[in-house]
């Protein structure tokens, strides 16, 4: 078989068909790309599965004999656990299919209390089959996700102040590279985050994943040069644009627009 002989429609459909056949699963269904309508040429597959408690590694095990039965999978990794999210997680790639089309799949048991199935946060999922009704919405508790985001925005003004002083300091020691990692992490990653708070405050925390999509064109213009540091100069100059302009979101804030934007999002 050649290299990349494989497309995202001639794997889903034999897992899922495999998957649906046991007895011990309950459910699959595609999130990520998939769950937004914005599946292209460089998407994973994304793939989550429910089944019964003590069958994990029967699903698992399923999964891979599955994909062996279409080529030759040249990379695995599964997921240390405890999993911070509580369930089992393995990637697989085939030989035969592109390298951006590999498998991320969480395997969940059926009494998880965690399926990401927000559709506020994680999107409308792509239900393969659903033998028990289980993939349904779990809707958040609006008020309490909008105190949690202002808290974190009060944090973040205490932060941000504080930790320019791990930039400076690098700075003034030549250490660029120190530098610049600190600039990414306490100063742009909290500037991205109050701009999100703004446009797409249920994605606050996803840092740049979907900003393309979600960011007005103009603010991810703006934050574009941000990133593209050339030398040392280019980096003292763009902290402090980064620092005016977070102060510059902080005072205009307007937490009615945002409780707003949760409530009928966009």
């Amino acid at each position: 078989m050649n290299k990349h002989n494989l497309n995202r429609d001639d794997i889903v459909a034999v897992v899922v068909k495999k998957l649906k056949q046991a007895d011990y699963v309950h459910a699959a269904w595609e999130a990520g790309a998939a769950s937004f309508g914005r599946v292209d040429e460089w998407s994973d597959i994304d793939l989550y599965v429910v089944c019964d408690d003590d069958h994990i590694e029967n699903a698992i095990t399923l999964i891979e004999q599955t994909l062996c039965s279409l080529g030759e999978i040249d990379l695995k990794f599964r997921v240390p656990e405890p999993t911070w999210h509580g369930n089992s997680q393995v990637f697989w790639r085939l030989k035969e299919a592109s390298p951006f089309l590999f498998i991320d799949a969480a395997i969940m048991k059926k009494s998880s209390k965690e399926k990401f199935l927000q559709y506020s946060i994680h999107g409308e999922p792509l239900v393969h089959f659903d033998k028990a009704g289980l993939v349904k919405d779990d809707p958040m508790d609006i008020e309490k996700y909008f105190q949690e985001m202002k808290k974190r925005f009060e944090r973040h003004k205490t932060t941000f102040q504080m930790f320019q002083a791990l930039v400076l300091k690098e700075l003034n020691r030549g250490n660029a590279m120190e530098a610049l990692s600190y600039y990414l992490g306490y100063i742009l990653r909290p500037l991205v985050e109050v701009l999100r708070m703004k446009c797409s405050p249920w994605h606050y925390r996803f840092f740049t994943t979907y900003v393309y999509y979600e960011m007005p064109e103009e603010m991810v213009e703006r934050l574009h040069p941000l990133y593209y540091v050339s030398d040392v100069n280019a980096l003292k100059k763009c902290r402090e644009d980064a620092e005016a302009w977070f102060w510059e979101e902080v005072k205009s804030m307007n937490w009615n627009d945002v409780k707003e934007r949760l409530v009928s999002p966009k």
